[in-house]
């Protein structure tokens, strides 16, 4: 698998992978999702990471740094939108897709990477902490659209 940092072209495919992770949610449009990247990459080094496959995506995740006024200015990282396709899972892709963008949080000078998930579902704890994520804080959340169904 090929783990790079999304392009114009990638983005009809991407928003069809984002449906396995939202399949309920109002569909974006490309020209909306184009815009909407384009203002996440405006902060350095924030951006969608997508795993291929030949020409296939398989798996990706959306990185922001985001600046910070504590630990001497060190940026901390989100990283948000982690899906792997349902055929590709459990082979490894998405924890691929992850290391990557915690390296490249890293390389970026995040003193920390931060992700959430509203799933309880065993499988999927288990697959972050095996990505090398502990679950250590308690999160807080207030929402406009409701959770998706785990």
């Amino acid at each position: 698998m090929n783990i790079r940092f999304a392009d114009r072209e990638d983005m009809p495919q991407l928003l069809k992978l984002y449906r396995h992770l939202n399949p309920d949610d109002k569909e974006t449009t490309v020209e909306v999702a184009l815009k909407n990247w384009e203002r996440l990459k405006l902060y350095p080094g924030s951006d969608i990471l997508v795993g291929c496959l030949d020409a296939d995506i398989v798996a990706t995740c959306t990185l922001v740094v985001i600046p910070n006024l504590t630990r001497a200015g060190a940026p901390y990282a989100l990283i948000e939108n982690v899906v792997t396709h349902p055929a590709h899972r459990n082979k490894g892709y998405g924890k691929a897709v992850l290391k990557d963008a915690t390296d490249a949080a890293w390389r970026a000078g995040c003193y920390k990477v931060m992700l959430l998930t509203g799933s309880k579902q065993s499988a999927v704890l288990k697959f972050y902490h095996d990505a090398g994520f502990e679950q250590n804080k308690t999160g807080f959340q207030m929402r406009k659209l409701p959770p998706r169904a785990s």
